[in-house]
C-alpha cells in the first residue's frame, strides 16, 4: 500500500459565541482537515485545531506546513507510522498540530486496514468514558448560570477557566460552589494566567472547596514554580501548556512538579507521541487526562479511541464541539449527556459530511503518477 494523494482544507466551525480563557479569545474553530488516499482504496482522516496562544500555529502557517509535509508522504507506506512521522519532525521540527492530523490520519487507515475500530488496534476496549464541560472566564454571575445549567445536565465534574486576578477567580469559584452545592467536584484552569504568589493564593483559598485540580497555573516553563505551588497545595497541580512531548514529561517527572498530565492531540504531535507521553506517566504513576482544544467530533472520536486504549487516562474533557454552532461529522462518538459512546467500526469511525467540504477551501497534493 502507497500514498497517492493528501487533501488538505481549511476546517472551519462557527461557534455559538466567543470563548475566553486568560490566554486570549476565540471567534471560530479554524481548524486542519487532512484526507490521506491509497492504492488500496482506504482513505484517512485526520484533524488539527491550532489554537495559536498555545501551540504557535495558525490555520494558516498549518496549512503552508502541511503542503510540505503531504509531499513528503506521497508514494511511502501509510503503515509506516514511525517512519512517516519521523520524516515529517525530521524535515520540519515543531508543528505538533499539523503533525498531529497526518498521524491520526495514518492511525486511520492502519486500522482500517486490520479491519478494527482504532481502540482496538491500539490495544484497548470499549469501555466507558464521561466529559466534563468548560465554563469560560466572564462575571461570577454568568459563570454560575452556566454552572447551573452544566449540573442540570447530569455533569459529574464541571471545569472553570480561571487565570485573572486572586480577588475574582477566588469569587468565581466561590459563586459558583454557592450555587451548586459541594457535591460535584470543580475542576479548575489558569492557562498559565497566573505567577506562584497568586497560585499559592488562589489555591490555598479554594482548597476546601471540592476542588479535584488545578491545571497549569503558571507560565509552562517555570517547572520550580510548579514543585513550589504543589509542595504547598492541598489541590493537585496538572501539567497542560508544560507538556507538548516525551522529554516535557521526563523534565516534570523528574523535577516532581504536577500529579497529572493533560495529554491532548493537537498538542503533542499525535496518538504516536501520546502513547509516549502516557508510558512515562504511568511508568511515573501519574495519572493522565485526555484534553481537547475546539475540535470536531472527528478528532475528539480519536481522542476518545486514545483514552480508551489506555487505562492510565483518568479524566476526560472531550467537550470541544459543545461550544461549535454545527456539527459536520457523521458517525463518530455519541454523547448521551456527558457519557461517550465509541463507533465500532474500524478505524476512528468518523467522517466529515461530504456537503460541508465541498463548501471548504482545499489543496490537493498528488502523487507523479496519478
Amino acid at each position: 500500500m502507497i500514498i497517492t494523494q493528501v487533501t488538505l482544507y481549511r476546517y472551519d466551525i462557527a461557534l455559538k459565541a466567543p470563548i475566553a480563557i486568560s490566554l486570549g479569545t476565540i471567534e471560530h474553530a479554524r481548524n486542519l482537515l487532512v484526507e490521506i488516499q491509497t492504492d488500496a482504496g482506504i482513505t484517512g482522516w485526520g484533524e488539527g485545531s491550532p489554537f495559536w496562544m498555545i501551540v504557535g500555529e495558525t490555520q494558516a502557517s498549518g496549512l503552508a506546513a502541511a503542503q510540505d509535509m503531504a509531499r513528503l508522504l506521497l508514494n511511502r507506506d501509510p503503515l509506516a507510522i514511525e517512519e512517516c512521522l519521523t520524516t515529517l519532525l525530521r524535515y520540519l521540527p515543531g508543528h505538533p498540530t499539523t503533525r498531529s492530523a497526518f498521524d491520526m490520519a495514518l492511525y486511520d487507515i492502519a486500522a482500517k486496514a486490520a479491519r478494527m475500530p482504532l481502540y482496538q488496534f491500539l490495544g484497548g476496549s470499549r469501555r466507558s468514558l464521561v466529559t466534563d464541560e468548560t465554563i469560560y472566564i466572564n462575571t461570577p454571575e454568568r459563570m454560575v448560570e452556566d454552572a447551573l445549567r452544566i449540573q442540570a445536565k447530569g455533569a459529574e465534574a464541571i471545569k472553570v477557566k480561571l487565570g485573572t486576578t486572586t480577588r475574582d477567580d477566588i469569587r468565581r469559584v466561590e459563586a459558583i460552589r454557592n450555587a451548586i452545592g459541594e457535591a460535584t467536584p470543580i475542576r479548575t484552569d489558569a492557562n498559565q494566567g497566573w505567577d506562584v504568589v497568586t497560585a499559592q493564593a488562589v489555591l490555598r483559598a479554594i482548597g476546601d472547596w471540592n476542588v479535584q485540580y488545578c491545571e497549569q497555573p503558571i507560565q509552562r516553563h517555570n517547572l520550580a514554580g510548579l514543585r513550589q505551588i504543589r509542595q504547598s497545595s492541598t489541590v493537585p497541580l496538572m501539567a497542560d501548556e508544560s507538556l507538548f512531548d516525551a522529554p516535557d514529561a521526563l523534565r516534570l517527572v523528574r523535577e516532581e512538579a504536577v500529579d497529572y498530565f493533560n495529554i491532548k492531540l493537537s498538542k503533542s504531535g499525535g496518538i504516536f507521541d501520546a502513547l509516549k507521553i502516557n508510558a512515562i506517566a504511568e511508568a511515573a504513576g501519574i495519572p493522565c487526562m485526555i484534553g481537547c482544544m475546539s475540535e470536531s467530533r472527528l478528532a475528539l472520536t480519536a481522542n476518545a479511541h486514545f483514552a480508551a486504549a489506555r487505562q492510565n487516562v483518568r479524566f476526560y474533557d472531550l467537550d470541544g464541539c459543545f461550544e461549535h454552532a454545527s456539527d459536520p461529522v457523521h458517525g463518530g462518538i455519541v454523547y448521551t449527556g456527558y457519557q461517550i459512546e465509541l463507533p465500532t467500526t474500524p478505524g476512528i469511525g468518523a467522517e466529515v459530511d461530504s456537503t460541508f467540504l465541498k463548501a471548504l477551501d482545499k489543496i490537493v497534493i498528488r502523487g507523479a503518477s496519478v
